[in-house]
């Protein structure tokens, strides 16, 4: 695929050069210093989501048998 890339004369001029020493297009040099990059890229650690869970595990929902009221006052704190 072509691109436009647009950088500093400078460092267009140090990459052909390094290009030209190395025997290898300016093409490829820019193609390996961007698979650099990504490959050093760590991934981004998954959400986990924190457990908020009310009771226990197979037990009723200590919860249902509030009233709203009651139920505003767990979540609230007294509110």
């Amino acid at each position: 695929m072509k691109t436009t890339v647009e950088i500093s004369d400078a460092l267009l001029d140090r990459a052909r050069r390094y290009a030209r020493r190395q025997g290898k297009p300016i093409r490829a040099l820019i193609e390996e210093g961007l698979r650099r990059v990504l490959d050093s890229e760590e991934p981004a650690a998954a959400y986990q989501l924190s457990d908020c869970s009310v009771g226990a595990a197979g037990k009723p929902n200590p919860l249902e048998t509030l009233s709203w009221q009651d139920l505003r006052h767990e979540m609230y704190g007294g509110s």
